[in-house]
């Protein structure tokens, strides 16, 4: 009985070193720090902790995005969530372009990507916050 106790003992603590010494990669580390910026830059903490309604149909228009800053739809987050995204896979194919410069061609199609992602979220985050400021008019 003794015997098996030590021997549980010891690939217990065998174990608990194992995972210890396991460290997570720098890439899942990173982009768990990202998926998590944009959730909360997007709303994601208030849309919990208020349960706001998705969208906001008004006749024969539906509102996506709430018409005042004040509040926001859910529809606000996962909007904002998906430009934020947007403008990241942007800024990542830029520099993507600029670590391929053996292969000119696919550094200038990453290049163009890149631009025309950062473009699309900007102007469209642009034109979300102008309709919210001008109260949707």
């Amino acid at each position: 009985m003794k015997k098996h106790t030590e021997d549980m003992s010891f690939s217990f603590s065998r174990w608990f070193r194992r995972v210890s010494a396991n460290t997570p990669s720098t890439f899942i580390i990173t982009v768990a720090i990202i998926g998590y910026a944009i959730f909360l830059f997007s709303g994601g903490l208030y849309t919990l902790i208020v349960r706001p309604i998705m969208v906001y149909p008004a006749g024969s228009t539906i509102y996506f995005l709430y018409p005042n800053l004040s509040m926001q739809f859910g529809g606000d987050t996962i909007i904002t969530a998906i430009l934020y995204s947007l403008g990241f896979f942007g800024m990542l194919s830029l520099y993507q372009s600029a670590k391929s410069t053996s292969k000119p061609k696919q550094a200038y199609m990453l290049l163009i990507v890149g631009i025309s992602l950062l473009l699309i979220s900007y102007i469209f985050i642009e034109s979300a916050i102008n309709f919210k400021i001008t109260g949707g008019a």
